[in-house]
This record gives C-alpha cells, sequence and structure tokens, in this order.
C-alpha cells in the first residue's frame, strides 16, 4: 500500500464533470496474473493534441494563481490541482529532463492522487515515482522496471486531433494500462500476484471514475492555460475563463470499435507490456 500522505482541500471550479457512463472501460485478466485496463474516452470539445503535449511536458512545473475558487481565492498552487477537483495532491519532475526543465523520455515523475477521495478518502492512494518512457506528439507513457525482468507496469495514452470540415473539433483520448510481468511460471506468478495486490477491482472502478473526470476537465481549463504559456510564470485560472461555462452535454465514448479491437487484442496477444496491435502508426504507435 502507498504510503499516506497529506491531502489539499478540495477545489470547486464551477465545472459540469463528467460521468463514467460517457466512457467504455474494461478489465482483462490474464491466467499469470497480469492485467490490462483499457479506457476509451469521449471526445475532448475545443482541445488539440498540441495542447495536451504542452501539458504533459510541462504540467508539473507549472504554477497557476486560481482567482475566484472558493477557499483559494488569489493561491498560487500546482497546475496538477487543476487537472482534478478533489483527488489530486502533487506532481514532480526529476532527472532526465528537457533544456527548459521539462518532461522527456527517461526523466520519472512522482504523483501523489486518491482516487475518488471525495467518497473513500485515503483509500485508494497513488504515492509513487514512475519512469517516463516517451512523451510524444501524439502519446505518452509511463511505468515501472525491474532489473533482467524488465517492464512490469506500463500505462499509456494516446491521442489524436478529431477533424470535421477541415478543422479540429477535438482530441480522441484513450488510454491502457498493463501491469504485472509477462511469462508463465511459477515465478512470475508470484511476482505478479505481490504486485497486482494493491490493484483491486474496486481501485479500478474508483479509477474509470477518477480517470472520466481528470481527462475532462481538460475542456474547462486547458484551452485558456495554453493560451498563456508565453507568460508560464503569471498564469492564473478564473471560472469566466472556462469556454465551457454553463454548458452541460450528456458524451459516450468516441470510438468504441476501437475499444473493442483493444479489448479483443490484450486478451489474445502474447505479450501485453509491448502489445500495438493493428493500429494506425499516429495512433497506439510503439515507442520503444
Amino acid at each position: 500500500m502507498a504510503d499516506p500522505f497529506d491531502m489539499p482541500s478540495p477545489r470547486d471550479f464551477g465545472w459540469s464533470l463528467k460521468s463514467p457512463e460517457s466512457t467504455r472501460f474494461e478489465i482483462i485478466e490474464r491466467p499469470n496474473g497480469q492485467f490490462c485496463v483499457v479506457l476509451n474516452h469521449s471526445l475532448l470539445r475545443g482541445v488539440t493534441s498540441e495542447m495536451i503535449v504542452w501539458w504533459f511536458q510541462n504540467f508539473a512545473n507549472l504554477a497557476v494563481r486560481l482567482d475566484d475558487t472558493p477557499g483559494y481565492e488569489g493561491q498560487k498552487v500546482g497546475a496538477y490541482l487543476l487537472w482534478h477537483p478533489s483527488d489530486h495532491c502533487s506532481a514532480s519532475l526529476e532527472g532526465k529532463l528537457g533544456p527548459r526543465g521539462e518532461a522527456q523520455a527517461g526523466a520519472s515523475i512522482h504523483i501523489q492522487e486518491a482516487m475518488q477521495y471525495d467518497t473513500y478518502g485515503l483509500k485508494y492512494p497513488v504515492n509513487a515515482a514512475l519512469k517516463i518512457f516517451y512523451c510524444e506528439p501524439d502519446g505518452w507513457a509511463m511505468g515501472k522496471s525491474l532489473p533482467l525482468l524488465g517492464k512490469v507496469m506500463c500505462l499509456r495514452i494516446h491521442f489524436a486531433d478529431v477533424i470535421e470540415d477541415g478543422r479540429v473539433i477535438g482530441v480522441h483520448y484513450h488510454y491502457e494500462v498493463v501491469i504485472g510481468a509477462t511469462g508463465d511460471n511459477p515465478l512470475v506468478r508470484a511476482l505478479n500476484r505481490k504486485i497486482t495486490a494493491e490493484y483491486s477491482p474496486e481501485f479500478f472502478a474508483a479509477w474509470q471514475r477518477h480517470n472520466t473526470i481528470e481527462v475532462g476537465t481538460f475542456e474547462n481549463f486547458l484551452p485558456p492555460l495554453f493560451a498563456q504559456r508565453s507568460g508560464e510564470a503569471d498564469m492564473h485560472y478564473a471560472r469566466a475563463m472556462d469556454p465551457l461555462s454553463g454548458v452541460a452535454e450528456a458524451q459516450s465514448a468516441h470510438d468504441p470499435e476501437l475499444f473493442e479491437r483493444r479489448v479483443a487484442g490484450y486478451k489474445q496477444c502474447a505479450d501485453p507490456l509491448d502489445y500495438q496491435g493493428p493500429e494506425r502508426a499516429s495512433f497506439l504507435v510503439g515507442h520503444d
């Protein structure tokens, strides 16, 4: 179990948060104790892939003044607290960073958060340093490796602009997780029981809601923050900057067919940690 940490007070940004019903989600359990998670999100309206790449490279280093968030008026906080109104605590980078201190492959990111904190408190915490495997224009991946075994955890996020009538109307954002070593012998099975012990189906049910909200909030805060990127030292956020202010619209997973293909692929592939499948090169592409 992750070590406990102090969570900041929740933040009411006035946003309409997406529900898990707006996504497609499945856990695939493998015979060797390894398991895979596939989560397909709804379209991110008003967001571009360029914005998301900038966010992943920089969010751990950004500070934002919250102009009118109740309880935080005028305070500067880590931008990570904008990415979820209740579940996030902190994020920091170390190791092999880019020339401006930004995230890149080979660096490590230390994340502190709690799944569905508003309901469960610290029942499902994450307090872990993960290696960044890649940070590219179409995706981000992080995870853990062990000597001799290689990867034992991989969280892969991929995204692509959705273009309609010659303009970008949003981003298709797709998430996959693999936990446990590949192979099928008594040693691997024992290791996987240890690695996966804290990741119960209940944990990932809470994670689905957590991640649905987290990704959905890009629509609320990322466009105005991205517009301020040339002045990163003096970023701020106010409710009036939310491009979806007052808008509530039911959505569903953007690409159910991709979701079904990926679930089937994880059930059939030999190595889920490196599974790519027959997807097009600009989406779910390999970065090994």
